[in-house]
């Protein structure tokens, strides 16, 4: 089995954009929701975009955003990739596909196999679902809480469509994850910070290096 592929989600500096880079993560986030820690101006998305070009795939994130506010984050950070973390059905999924010619990973919160077998309702308008721990009814954000899913529901998942595994990750368990699901995809975030939103360069070394020694 090839090792996952990385993505450091919630970058929101230079330096960290760099410590993503050195560590060699496939992808790195750009998280574009005021309620999150990690939310960036459009300004600031060009700017650690323009710093990533070229030697990470840029993935923009939001949460049931309206064409306006992709239009110009697409623009402004020159995304590789969209990345829909709130209750976009396969319908809008695939008509934001269609309108930016972009690939589209969809977030599914997990709780439940129910959860899981969701997935395939996206084939044909997602690139690929990222199963994600369900946040309690109360959270002001839909993920980046820290939260693990039990990752035995996806032991067996046969997927219509590429996938990645979210929710809680860390340099102490993200091995453990890739065995237990074999992930092609692993994507972290709160794991690797030393503070809500301050990226930890070490910690994202290791989340790299955890996640290639299965």
């Amino acid at each position: 089995m090839p090792a996952p592929l990385i993505k450091i989600c919630g970058l929101t500096t230079p330096a960290a954009i760099d410590a993503a880079i050195a560590a060699r993560a496939d992808y790195i986030g750009l998280v574009s929701f005021p309620r999150s820690p990690r939310h960036l101006s459009p300004a600031d998305a060009a700017a650690l975009g323009a710093r990533a070009a070229g030697r990470a795939k840029v993935v923009g994130l939001f949460v049931d955003p309206a064409d306006s506010l992709l239009a110009e984050l697409v623009a402004a950070a020159k995304l590789d990739v969209i990345q829909l973390h709130g209750e976009e059905d396969p319908a809008r999924v695939s008509a934001v596909r269609a309108m930016f010619g972009l690939p589209v990973w969809k977030a599914l919160p997990v709780a439940t196999k129910a959860d899981v077998e969701r997935a395939a309702a996206f084939t044909g308008a997602a690139d690929l679902v990222l199963f994600d721990a369900k946040a309690p009814k109360d959270a002001a954000m839909p993920g980046g809480l820290g939260l693990v899913f039990d990752w035995t529901l996806l032991a067996a998942h046969k997927a219509p469509l590429a996938w990645g595994l979210a929710g809680g990750l860390s340099p102490a368990n993200v091995a453990e994850a890739v065995r237990m699901t074999k992930a092609p995809l692993v994507d972290v975030s709160s794991g690797v910070e030393s503070a809500p939103g301050i990226k930890d360069a070490a910690l994202i070394a290791e989340f790299c290096k955890a996640t290639r020694s299965v």
